[in-house]
């Protein structure tokens, strides 16, 4: 049987922005790359997700070489500098368009969702639902009013940051290992950023801001606290994973947290090595659970966006996650939970804060 599942976070349009492969091969399956296309999320059970804007930095030089650093921990990379709205927001909209796009290309079969119901209805009708999310908000510029813009396109998460400063605050480094407890927390426009999302009924991703930021939204905002990729701190001492005192908020904030399959953010020595087994992911699967409680743990896959244990390779290993999961003692409900109820009260639960979205 094949279990149908939302999952937190992926890097597609990415991927599909940056393909240099007809967009249409890339996005239908014909293209025989990344980690998804509409083909294999039909054969895997993908019912949903979040879709994440990512804007790249922009470098003079070629990019670091983040296999070959993350292979040998500690390391360290520099931050990339901030960004200006001006630069983020062509590249934002295209992207925003590309998801639209996908939806225009496959009648049917995928639908840009905007609640909970509409992601219910659209599975109900074996229509695979994407929501937009924004990864870094450099896009939204200090006046604010780009994020009315998003929001109409379909925009219902958004972290304020990746791991770069931006003008609402401040993200972790990659590096290994560290703590999550580095730099200030969000800026004061950072704090109205997180108010007129709260309005909006846009959920916030927690997953790259560090601790300060972390604190400042659970001041600002009543909403459920989420962080839609990311892993447990003790079990990994990346400072992209969470404390157990963020867990513990989290859990009493009725929250979520989605597992990241990023072998680096996985594996207890920080390394990317895709050979690692299941074990590794059951642990932290556990963990998660023992911290948060089974109603608030999903999945955050960073599909597009990382080096996957080679037990998955791609969304169609997912399944065997979930058979792997059976064996290891976890009920057909609780891996349902999992699976995908669990995001969807989520994310009825963030929008009802704030009312009809």
């Amino acid at each position: 049987m094949t279990i149908p599942f939302f999952d937190g976070h992926n890097d597609f349009l990415l991927r599909l922005m940056k393909s240099p492969a007809p967009r249409e091969d890339t996005w239908l399956g014909n293209g025989g790359a990344g980690h998804l296309d509409l083909v294999r999320m039909k054969e895997a059970g993908f019912v949903g997700g979040l879709f994440a804007i990512f804007v790249p930095p922009v470098s003079d030089g070629p990019p670091p070489d983040f296999r070959t650093l993350m292979a040998h921990p500690p390391h360290e990379m520099p931050m990339p500098p901030l960004m200006e709205a001006a630069t983020a927001q062509p590249v934002a909209l295209t992207m925003a368009g590309l998801l639209h796009w996908m939806e225009r290309a496959a009648p049917g079969d995928f639908r840009v969702c905007r609640t909970a119901d509409d992601i219910r209805d659209s599975n109900a009708s074996g229509t695979i639902a994407g929501v937009m999310h924004m990864e870094g908000a450099e896009a939204i510029g200090e006046d604010l009013d780009a994020l009315y813009l998003f929001h109409e396109m379909g925009l219902r998460s958004l972290g304020p940051v990746w791991s770069r400063p931006t003008i609402f605050g401040h993200g972790v480094p990659m590096s290994f290992p560290g703590s999550p407890d580095i730099g200030p927390g969000l800026t004061e426009r950072g704090k109205d950023l997180v108010r007129l999302c709260g309005e909006l009924g846009i959920m916030i991703d927690l997953s790259h801001l560090n601790e300060a930021g972390f604190n400042d939204v659970a001041k600002v905002s009543d909403a459920p606290l989420v962080a839609t990729h990311s892993n447990a701190h003790a079990l990994c001492a990346s400072p992209r994973n969470l404390t157990d005192r963020q867990l513990n908020l989290i859990r009493e904030r009725e929250g979520m947290v989605g597992l990241n399959f990023a072998t680096f953010y996985l594996n207890s020595d920080g390394r990317s090595d895709s050979t690692l087994g299941w074990e590794v992911m059951l642990r932290q699967l556990d963990y998660l659970i023992h911290q948060l409680g089974e109603d608030h743990v999903g999945l955050g896959s960073d599909f597009d966006g990382c080096i996957l244990p080679d037990v998955i390779g791609d969304v169609t290993g997912v399944q065997g996650l979930f058979d792997v999961m059976a064996q290891h003692g976890y009920d057909d409900a609780l891996i349902a939970k999992i699976a995908r109820d669990n995001w969807l009260a989520c994310l009825d639960r963030v929008q009802g804060v704030a009312g009809p979205a």
